[in-house]
């Protein structure tokens, strides 16, 4: 039996009233995630309204890190902060890097009291920044220091020839765009190099010399590229304390700060829409490059982020951390 027209009319009502409700509670549930992602959030991003330690974590390669550096500038200006502490594990990276987040917790040492704690690693960029603290403290077994800049470039000029390839360019004048992957480096270019890598040596230098309690000539003697462990380093004056994150409080304690306050991580702003344009991205390029399974998150664990670094580099080896035998 063929259905009347008004039961017709009736079940496309119903269909509308159906639609219009699934979309309003669609909506609902998005305006409530977002509340809830949001209030999660509040204390990463300095929504905490009780006086508190701010924690900011300082990890991996060190670049020129925008967000980082909004985020240093936000936790001196929150009321709530009474102390910092700067959880560091960095094997350096940039040196304008380094520079930028190192006046950046110069300021923020001037509002807060601030306290740097080093995990597995504080070399080269990475010690620049601890030293910019008010206090170093470090694990026994901490890897400290690697004082020193450097610059690296490939040189693939045995290659071509092996494989027939020439390069031809026209250029203003020699030590245009050198050193260059496509040429031997000359005795010019690397005076070039070298006088620029000592300007940055002698800042560095000038860095440790200022923020520590240690001569000049002590610094130099230092400052040729040795790594020291945690203990090495508190003998050296590299570091003012060997504990953990308890320690590190005790001192912003010694300051003032109520050892009753909480410590609070002040961590990353990230949207959902940046996560996942950006694990999107990573998953587009490793199904390119024929790994359909890897992430972007694995593509960074394996060094790929730092195949982009420019500039000369305060950095030690990224990767290594000492293990008990």
């Amino acid at each position: 039996m063929a259905p009347r027209a008004d039961e017709m009319i009736d079940r496309r009502r119903l269909r509308r009233k159906l639609t219009f409700w699934r979309v309003a509670a669609i909506l609902v549930a998005a305006v409530a995630i977002a509340a809830t992602t949001g209030w999660a959030m509040r204390d990463s991003l300095g929504g905490v309204a009780a006086a508190h330690i701010a924690k900011v974590r300082i990890e991996g390669t060190i670049t020129e890190d925008e967000e980082l550096l909004k985020r240093l500038k936000d936790v001196a200006e929150s009321n709530s902060v009474k102390g910092v502490i700067l959880s560091i594990d960095s094997p350096g990276g940039t040196t304008a890097g380094g520079e930028a987040i190192f006046e950046a917790v110069r300021k923020l040492a001037t509002a807060k009291p601030t306290v740097a704690q080093v995990g597995t690693l504080a070399a080269s960029a990475g010690y620049m920044i601890a030293s910019a603290s008010d206090h170093i403290v470090a694990r026994q077994s901490s890897i400290v220091g690697s004082i020193g800049v450097l610059i690296q470039f490939p040189n693939f000029s045995g290659l071509m020839d092996k494989i027939g390839i020439t390069l031809d360019e026209v250029k203003s004048s020699p030590l245009k765009a050198e050193p260059s992957p496509f040429n031997v480096t000359t005795d010019e270019e690397k005076a070039m190099l070298r006088s620029m890598i000592l300007d940055s040596y002698e800042w560095f230098v000038g860095l440790v010399d200022d923020r520590r309690p240690l001569t000049r000539a002590e610094v130099l003697a230092l400052a040729d590229g040795s790594i020291f462990t945690g203990r090495q380093a508190l003998a050296r004056k590299l570091v003012d304390e060997l504990g953990g994150e308890e320690k590190a409080k005790a001192w912003l304690v010694t300051k003032g700060v109520d050892a009753k306050l909480d410590i609070v991580e002040w961590k990353p702003r990230k949207s959902t829409a940046d996560f996942f344009l950006s694990s999107a991205m990573g998953q587009r390029v490793a199904a390119f490059l024929g790994f359909p399974g890897l992430d972007a998150d694995l593509l960074k664990k394996i060094g790929a982020d730092r195949i982009f670094l420019d500039g000369m580099l305060s950095l030690w080896h990224p990767d290594m951390a000492t293990v008990p035998d």
